[in-house]
């Protein structure tokens, strides 16, 4: 009869890092009080670890500092096992697709409804809540595991203004922005435009200006100019009270934003 130990090293030799409890129940033919007893005593070993109830990753010897996986080798595996859409957002699509201007401290995953953050040794996930997700570009990048859905780089950009408050604020969303342009396509930034909404082009055009990319900033007015129909504020909570106005994005600059380049 196999050990549970011993599966985890068949399992490692396949290229598989992950597998759930019920698995581990069918494959060693045991109860699963038994197999769970065994499951504890590997992850008070270290050799394994466990991000989500049931489900378990391998922790090769190179991640045993961290004590878990890293989140771009289990989060495809674990959404699947969910049933559940995903991607990689935000921060992490950004230092994914070259903008590591700051290390995210979570690994930011966009869902479909709001989930429950992981913790896993010293990996943290957040997740992020966006109903239509399913409008977003994403492209996909090879991991040691597999591939990872990531959002393209021009809905980053789009969702990195429109969900400031996960990204430390506009300063830091300026700062990265000056970076994930490099890897920006002028027709794709228009094409997102249109699958979000147009505040977001409005204070992204913005702030594109600002961290000197007026020129790629200069594709999105005239959707701006057309489908804007009232000047937004590029803070939603703060007052307009004596906010100047900019009419190339019809936005009520009612704080200063500066960005670290």
């Amino acid at each position: 009869m196999s050990t549970a130990a011993t599966y985890i090293l068949e399992l490692a030799a396949r290229g598989q890092h992950h597998f759930t409890t019920q698995e581990a129940v069918v494959a060693l033919g045991q109860s699963v009080a038994t197999v769970r007893a065994a499951l504890r005593r590997l992850k008070a070993k270290g050799e394994i670890a466990d991000p989500h109830q049931g489900f378990h990753v391998i922790v090769p010897p190179e991640y045993r500092r961290l004590g878990c996986l890293p989140a771009d080798q289990f989060v495809p595996q674990l959404m699947q096992h969910l049933g559940e859409a995903y991607y990689v957002a935000l921060l992490s699509a950004a230092e994914l697709h070259g903008a590591a201007h700051q290390r995210p401290q979570n690994f930011q995953v966009m869902v479909r409804t709001n989930r429950r953050p992981i913790e896993c040794g010293a990996v943290r996930v957040q997740f992020v809540a966006r109903r239509d997700l399913d409008r977003t570009a994403v492209i996909e990048k090879n991991t040691p595991r597999g591939p990872l859905r990531v959002a393209s780089p021009e809905a980053t950009a789009f969702e990195l203004v429109g969900y400031a408050d996960h990204c430390g604020g506009l300063d830091n969303v300026a700062s990265v922005l000056s970076e994930l342009v490099e890897a920006i396509d002028p027709p794709r930034l228009v094409a997102a435009a249109v699958l979000c909404p147009v505040v977001w082009v409005q204070r992204l055009g913005h702030l594109l200006d600002l961290s000197g990319h007026a020129e790629l900033g200069d594709v999105l007015v005239p959707h701006v100019q057309k489908h804007a129909h009232v000047v937004a504020p590029l803070v939603r909570a703060k007052t307009r009270t004596g906010a100047q106005r900019v009419e190339r994005w019809k936005l009520a600059v009612n704080a200063t934003v500066e960005p670290d380049l």
